[in-house]
């Protein structure tokens, strides 16, 4: 008799939970998707690991990276499930924004903005352009499902610009400020109830849990009411961009790509497989001027 397939050995295990009952007497097991996107070098895997309590040295995130983590919310129930996604490369590897965010995942999906308080000519372009780039994919993903349900499409899109991140736990080393970021990503990671405690003292790290501020009671940016109307900003974000652009001007957009190959940096070095890939790069080349010369000559005939 033939041995079972890795699918029939599934569809099998699937059937027989189906008969004894469930994890958690049949309770719905939730599952959320987090992704992290932000400066490069910024702390985004630092602040994975330690909601997953593990107690590991992060290691630099190459492209997308992916995880999990499963809690219970109490005695005797199932483990909801909450998949994490970072994107490394700050703003050079924004086409890898489309994987993680799909018609799948949308509905409880959440974004993590992190940046580099430390580099603030880098801040606000950084900010813009993975926002920007995120925004136009969801929209992208939001007018494919409205094809099949706009009433549903129509709900998410409000639930999801409600929810963008107005969060600020601009955070250091310490390990207090430490666990009020791990208190908001569990909460949107397992859906915990999020801290209402609120810090705006400029001196101190923020903490601002979303819904608790606006541009009203952030107010005009600290500059002369005269000079605030020559900048002929259209909105409070445009002003705040315009004020800060001037105190900090942001470098060309190019310099914020990372366009060195890693497949070449020295720490993921292999002599084994450098080798074979360079000979393969020596024979794709080859290949080329080869195929190039045949066209021509193709060409030369006819």
């Amino acid at each position: 008799m033939p041995s079972e397939t890795l699918w029939e050995i599934a569809k099998a295990e699937v059937e027989k939970r189906g008969i004894n009952g469930s994890e958690g007497d049949g309770a719905e097991i939730a599952e959320k998707f987090v992704f992290f996107i932000g400066s490069k070098n910024g702390g985004k895997t630092t602040i994975i690991l330690r909601c997953l309590d593990r107690d590991e040295p992060p290691k630099p995130t190459l492209a997308l990276e992916y995880t999990y983590g499963r809690r219970a919310k109490g005695h005797n129930t199932p483990k909801d499930i909450a998949h994490f996604w970072e994107l490394g490369g700050g703003t050079s590897l924004l086409d890898l924004i489309s994987i993680p965010i799909t018609g799948d995942t949308l509905r409880t999906f959440s974004l993590v903005l992190v940046l580099d308080l430390s580099k603030p000519n880098d801040l606000w372009p950084t900010m813009e352009n993975l926002l920007q780039a995120t925004k136009s994919h969801v929209d992208k993903v939001i007018m494919k499902l409205g094809k099949t349900n706009a009433k549903a499409v129509s709900e998410m899109r409000q639930k999801i610009w409600n929810n963008m991140p107005k969060d600020h736990p601009f955070t250091s080393k310490s390990e207090a400020l430490l666990l009020k970021i791990r208190g908001v990503i569990n909460q949107l990671a397992f859906g915990i109830d999020k801290s209402k405690s609120i810090c705006v003292d400029q001196n101190k790290p923020l903490f601002i849990t979303a819904g608790l501020d606006s541009f009203g009671q952030i107010g005009s940016p600290p500059v002369p009411e005269n000079d605030i109307g020559k900048l002929h900003a259209h909105s409070p974000m445009e002003l705040w961009k315009k004020v800060y652009e001037k105190l900090f001007p942001p470098k060309s957009i190019n310099t914020l790509k990372d366009i060195k190959d890693p497949a070449r940096d020295p720490q993921y070095a292999e002599n084994e497989v450098d080798e074979m890939r360079i000979q393969k790069d020596l024979e794709l080349e080859q290949y080329k001027r080869s195929s190039s010369k045949s066209w021509k000559q193709i060409e030369l005939d006819s």
